[in-house]
């Protein structure tokens, strides 16, 4: 996905379709006046516009402000939909989306937190790849693996602060135990310092990442279904309006609470396919994020279905 062309279709958008200025434009899309004139320069010059936007641009440019307007967001990112794309094409592809995005917006000596899951760690090593200078990243979870570099790759321009612990732990009384240590309390309270949150939304399906690494077993899964979870946020299971549900499991865990993130001024989601629709939905319903990074099929769902509960 060429994020370049991305920002060349909102701000022609934007200048030519939504009357908004140059600078108006400069303060939606955080990229100065000068680059804005660059890229209205460019749009005219590339044939992007032609009285009309190119219609797949302009598709997607409608599924964002639909989804902003029917889930209350600041932003959304949608990507095409690739043709008999995988679960792991997909997360691939909302990575690579959600690396550009961040690093357009992302400022010299910024910290970004990171949530746990398969697409939020894929976003961190694109992200580790494509900086100029070292980022620094907060784990919003226990469960290190998850965060660490993909030993495939040999740019990893990152800084990490680990909270030291797994992510389900054997009781309630050690999950006290291990926050009340002062390593583990540091880096919850960086939270609050970061500029962006990342945020990945895992289904209820065999592709879970919980279960995929044996952090979580099939039967647990059975389990946390039929107390109505239809899916995570940092491994605080939800229901399908997105209410945290009291479990055994939430007891155990090792994350930071939903009710901060809430709190955190740049929550962005990275998530998509038929397996989360219902996972994503809630956590849109209950306002855990702000931003939506996903692709078209998953933006025309949640529009389409908006108003069910």
């Amino acid at each position: 996905m060429d994020f370049e062309e991305e920002l060349l279709t909102k701000a022609a958008w934007y200048y030519f379709m939504g009357k908004k200025t140059q600078q108006e434009i400069s303060v939606l899309l955080s990229i100065s006046r000068m680059r804005v004139i660059r890229l209205l320069e460019k749009a005219s010059a590339t044939g992007l516009v032609q009285f009309k936007l190119r219609e797949n641009s302009a598709q997607r440019m409608n599924i964002e402000k639909q989804l902003m307007e029917c889930y209350g967001l600041k932003d959304a990112f949608v990507i095409p939909t690739a043709p008999d794309a995988g679960i792991t094409g997909i997360n691939d592809a909302i990575a690579e989306a959600a690396a550009m995005y961040i690093a357009n917006r992302m400022r010299p000596g910024a910290f970004i937190n990171i949530g746990y899951g398969d697409t939020t760690g894929k976003t961190l090593n694109n992200l580790a790849k494509i900086a100029e200078k070292p980022i620094s990243c907060i784990s919003l979870t226990g469960g290190v693996s998850i965060y660490l570099p993909n030993t495939r790759s040999n740019v990893f321009n990152a800084r990490l602060f680990l909270i030291p612990a797994p992510l389900f732990v054997s009781s309630k009384e050690m999950v006290s135990a291990l926050k009340a240590e002062s390593q583990v309390k540091d880096i919850f309270q960086m939270v609050s310092l970061a500029s962006f949150t990342i945020l990945g939304i895992g289904g209820m399906n065999d592709e879970s990442t919980v279960l995929k690494t044996g952090v979580l077993s099939k039967n647990d899964f059975l389990q946390l279904k039929m107390q109505g979870a239809v899916g995570d946020i940092l491994g605080h299971y939800i229901d399908k309006n997105g209410n945290t549900l009291a479990t055994s499991f939430e007891d155990r865990l090792i994350s930071t609470p939903l009710s901060h993130i809430k709190t955190l001024p740049n929550v962005i989601g990275v998530a998509a396919g038929r397996e989360k629709l219902v996972a994503i939905k809630g956590c849109l319903s209950y306002g855990y994020i702000n931003t939506l990074i996903t692709n078209e099929e998953t933006g025309k769902w949640l529009i389409e279905n908006d108003k069910e509960s």
